[in-house]
């Protein structure tokens, strides 16, 4: 059993698979933190949110600075309903890399969630400060500017998306030059929704919101495969 085995397994969906493997690879050879990492997104997977929890507790305490990491574990903290929690590690990885649009719409989507609508705005905000060219970011804030009743608000951030991304609504449907069928995030429900918000919190679900909103190359590629699958 190794490494690489337990990745492709996890990679393809067979998670009590991938579960095993690192196990074995724990019991082998606890405290690195890549075991513990992947694990703890497996765990995650299968719904073992508190036993998840325990894995990214102990890859934050081996890196204590990663903020990549620090966003795994608040996930998990806010599925866990602890919002206060994970809401200082969202903070704490702002504070540890400001000039990181990711950080700010991930909180954002973060306080959306949890109904800071005027807080998730603000970092909505500070995001395309940071990164003009991120229409995800102005489409989400559209979303809960709309939510809040700014509508004049909203409909320029949704044009200013529609023009980052080349979306034309009245060339799309031209007998409804009103009415925008832009594809919108999915219905919040953890982070990542697609369905109604009364529904049970997934991870995978939370994840794929969260994938969406990664504007840094430096984060998106390895972090970026994990959020993609963390909602259903």
């Amino acid at each position: 059993m190794t490494f690489e085995k337990a990745i492709e397994e996890y990679k393809s969906g067979r998670f009590a698979e991938a579960l095993e493997i690192f196990n074995v690879l724990i019991t082998q050879k606890s405290g690195v933190s890549e075991y513990h990492l992947y694990r703890g997104r497996v765990l995650s997977r299968l719904g073992k949110t508190e036993e998840a929890l325990a894995d990214f507790n102990i890859i934050t305490a081996l890196e204590p600075y990663n903020t990549d990491w620090m966003s795994d574990r608040a996930v998990v903290l806010h599925l866990l309903k602890r919002n206060e929690e994970a809401l200082a590690e969202f903070d704490r990885a702002v504070n540890l890399d400001p000039g990181n649009p990711y950080r700010y719409s991930s909180r954002a989507f973060f306080k959306d969630r949890i109904g800071d609508l005027e807080g998730s705005i603000a970092d909505y905000t500070k995001a395309i400060e940071l990164d003009p060219e991120d229409a995800v970011a102005y489409n989400n804030r559209g979303l809960v500017e709309e939510k809040l009743g700014y509508k004049q608000n909203a409909q320029r951030s949704f044009k200013k998306a529609d023009e980052l991304v080349g979306y034309d609504p009245k060339k799309t449907n031209p007998e409804k030059k009103e009415e925008s069928t832009r594809p919108k995030k999915a219905p919040i429900e953890p982070i990542n929704p697609t369905v109604a918000d009364d529904r049970k919190l997934s991870i995978k679900h939370y994840m794929t919101v969260m994938r969406s909103l990664l504007t840094d190359p430096k984060t998106r590629s390895e972090f970026g495969a994990f959020l993609k699958k963390m909602f259903k």
